[in-house]
């Protein structure tokens, strides 16, 4: 992972890109501590292909839906 400050990305914008465009993660500086603020990620980055387990309980916890029970996504979305 690269890291640039806000002048270095400034001055190299078109290059950072093309990086990042082949798969590379661009960590930005700034200020006087060159403190690390944001990370250029590919667009396609959150769109992982690895199969992840979900949930913290798994083998631990359960849950039961009530036979019958309906919800519309509008009312799943507006809950």
């Amino acid at each position: 992972m690269q890291v640039l400050t806000v002048g270095e990305l400034k001055a190299n914008f078109s290059e950072v890109l093309r990086n990042v465009q082949n798969g590379q993660e661009i960590v930005i500086s700034y200020g006087k501590k060159k403190e690390k603020v944001a990370v250029i990620l590919p667009y396609d980055h959150g769109k992982a292909k690895v199969d992840r387990p979900l949930g913290l309980l798994r083998g631990k916890a359960s849950f039961s839906v009530r036979e019958g029970f309906k919800m519309t996504d509008e009312e799943f979305l507006s809950s």
